[in-house]
């Protein structure tokens, strides 16, 4: 069985890297990633279903699998939001489709961004896990910018193993994120 580029990385070099660099007994203790989430919120999405539909086929042309509308647990005054209202839509990607992603993600389009300087290192929540915004669905080479009518943004989690958001940055750098300098 042929695993995803990215993943084969993972097991040859950035497991034991990692485990030497902090000195995990088990290879089991290794950060490793464990699922990738994009989402995509539309306020507006009530009240165009078209843009909802048309945001729900292209994420799944992104992803290469199929995206779930997001639905509103309960009602918010201030929002104007109502209990069962769809908000946007998301995927969840695990295993191959993960790698895969996370593959066409670094070396395809975050490349494509104007004017990219590298994506914020600061964007790990404490427990290693790490989220990046894209602002226009377009960088990806899959969407055909003449067929789109709205441009959208997506925000991406990418949930690991980690404990500490150092391993999860090490993790990350070993696959090759292009992280902005850290001044």
């Amino acid at each position: 069985m042929k695993f995803p580029r990215l993943k084969e990385k993972y097991l040859q070099e950035i497991r034991p890297n990692i485990q030497k660099k902090f000195g995990f007994k088990s290879v089991m203790r290794v950060p490793r990633l464990e699922k990738i989430v994009l989402n995509v919120g539309m306020g507006e999405a009530h009240a165009n279903p078209k843009m909802m539909e048309a945001a729900l086929d292209e994420l799944g042309l992104i992803t290469g699998q199929k995206a779930v509308k997001t639905i509103a647990k309960k009602s918010i005054a201030g929002f104007k939001v109502r209990e069962g209202m769809v908000l946007g839509c998301k995927v969840t990607l695990r295993g191959n489709y993960m790698y895969e992603f996370l593959d066409r993600l670094i070396n395809v389009a975050l490349p494509r961004v104007r004017d990219f300087k590298g994506v914020n290192p600061k964007g790990f929540d404490g427990r290693g896990n790490y989220n990046i915004s894209v602002r226009e669905q377009i960088i990806f080479p899959e969407i055909q910018f003449d067929k789109i009518n709205n441009i959208y943004g997506i925000n991406i989690t990418f949930v690991t193993s980690a404990e500490k958001d150092e391993e999860a940055y090490n993790l990350f750098e070993g696959f090759g994120m292009p992280y902005r300098n850290k001044n």
